[in-house]
């Protein structure tokens, strides 16, 4: 598969012709696909504000692109398709992957960018060897989930050891991500930072609400269907709310394995749930939300919680990963895999709409102050020149 790109660009100038203090110049952005997940969100937010800035800025796909592309058009960003395969097509893909690598050192060595960033596991991985090969100055690898997908993996967690002892600086999007790298890994404590997510400013203003057709309060829960996000606490939670004479009426946002289970499980419980698949207009069924919440076992930095919070909605959320750093004092925690505590935080949430809407304009002014995207673009260019301006004193 040949190596695409949009809008292609001119060649890039030395990095010696540059001003230090206009560093950096080139930046490159390396992610698996642009779906609609929170990591690809961030990976678009940071893109479009690099470029808004006037730094140079190709955003570097290894298997496909996906619909957030579409979040890029008319902001300058270079998209770069490399071409790698999915490890499951088999032996075939060894020999597709390493051309992919190649094409990936070669577009590296012709644009040559000052900072190389990677998102997610697989891109990490991959950028340290051809950052090395093609000499990029910087590289910079995020760190954005708790590593519970990695434990027993001796090959994926030995793969990650060589991957950071040649990257030069690692960013969590959440303290609880960043303590358990240095916990975990051994990873120096000046060698890892935390930059939290970002929000467009547009995800702060007041939403059309969306037409839920019911009687009862609307819980939200914008979460994919996967074991770990706790669908299944959240569900027997809404029983026993229907139970004590306190019904609701779940919405639940997005899609994966559990749903069908979820479905029979809610059928057999007798509550009213409504499963609406993976939808772009979340931000008008917030403005329709009495409460907001989000059952998870782990998370991360939940951009769910975040999204909520900009709307100004009370949150009710396990105390697991980044959600007590986003949550403290300005939502509802409750224990993970705790249907009872879960069902006790909707509670009171409903019963006292007054206090909730306390919550949520708490929250709400919180997140202005903390998570925009511009917030979020400054602090990732102060460590980029930061990382650059390192490099030329040493």
């Amino acid at each position: 598969m040949p190596l695409t790109e949009e809008t292609p660009g001119s060649p890039a100038p030395a990095i010696e012709d540059q001003e230090p203090g206009h560093f950096p110049t080139r930046v490159c952005l390396l992610i698996g696909q642009l779906g609609l997940g929170g990591a690809e969100k961030q990976l678009v937010l940071l893109a479009r504000g690099l470029s808004a800035r006037g730094i140079r800025t190709h955003l570097l796909v290894l298997f496909e692109k996906g619909p957030r592309e579409e979040e890029l058009q008319g902001s300058g960003v270079r998209v770069v398709e490399l071409g790698f395969r999915p490890r499951q097509d088999g032996w075939k893909s060894y020999a597709v992957n390493l051309r992919a690598l190649a094409r990936l050192v070669v577009f590296l060595r012709k644009e040559r960018p000052q900072v190389l960033q990677a998102f997610l596991f697989s891109a990490y991985v991959l950028a340290a060897p051809a950052a090395c090969l093609a000499r990029v100055p910087v590289l910079v690898a995020g760190r954005r989930s708790l590593g519970f997908f990695k434990k027993g993996n001796r090959l994926a967690l030995a793969v990650e050891r060589v991957a950071t002892r040649w990257t030069d600086f690692l960013v969590a999007n959440a303290t609880a991500i960043a303590d358990e790298v240095r916990r975990d890994e051994g990873v120096p404590a000046a060698k890892i930072s935390v930059i939290p997510n970002g929000m467009r400013r547009s995800e702060f203003e007041p939403a059309v609400p969306a037409d839920v057709v019911t009687s009862l309060p609307v819980v939200l829960c914008v979460a994919n269907f996967g074991a770990h996000k706790g669908h299944r606490y959240l569900l027997k939670a809404c029983s026993a709310l229907r139970s004590s004479g306190h019904p609701c009426t779940l919405v639940l946002i997005g899609d994966g394995p559990e749903r069908a289970p979820l479905r029979q499980m809610a059928d057999r419980l007798g509550i009213d749930v409504r499963f609406l698949g993976a939808r772009t207009d979340v931000a008008c069924f917030l403005a329709r939300a009495d409460a907001v919440v989000l059952p998870s076992l782990y998370e991360g930095s939940s951009n769910a919680v975040m999204e909520a919070m900009a709307a100004g909605r009370p949150v009710v959320a396990t105390a697991v990963g980044g959600t007590p750093e986003l949550l403290e004092g300005r939502g509802v925690l409750v224990p993970p895999a705790d249907a009872a505590g879960l069902a006790e935080g909707l509670r009171q949430v409903l019963h006292d709409p007054d206090a909730a809407a306390a919550l949520g304009r708490k929250a709400r002014e919180w997140a202005m102050a903390n998570l925009t995207d511009d917030v979020m673009v400054e602090r990732y260019m102060t460590l980029y020149r930061q990382l650059l301006e390192g490099r030329r004193t040493r």
